[in-house]
């Protein structure tokens, strides 16, 4: 078993395998692409009923524009929170020791 002293995925000195640096742009991918996807759902269900009904421009502009801002909303929370969760599993459970899946 290699001991990284407890650096999680900063080994050699803080430099990352690549290996490492892979799995990074995997979780970042995921991450904008599931973020965009709820946003898209989001958005859909605000400003849907714009598209859907006849309504005046200023009652669709409006709907447009809320949905905009309140898919704003789960995108970046999506984004933060798959990121914080792959940063969590990347660390040993341990100083010093890799983690019991490794």
């Amino acid at each position: 078993m290699e001991n990284h002293g407890g650096r999680g995925m900063e080994n050699h000195g803080g430099r990352r395998t690549q290996a490492e640096r892979d799995a990074l742009t995997v979780e970042i991918g995921y991450a904008l692409c599931s973020a965009a996807f709820l946003a898209a759902v989001v958005f859909g269900a605000v400003a849907g009923p714009a598209f859907a009904f006849d309504l005046s421009d200023g009652a669709r502009s409006t709907l447009v524009g809320a949905g905009a801002t309140v898919a704003a909303v789960p995108f970046f929370a999506r984004v933060v929170s798959v990121l914080f969760r792959f940063r969590e599993s990347a660390q040993p459970s341990q100083p010093g020791r890799t983690s019991p899946d490794s």
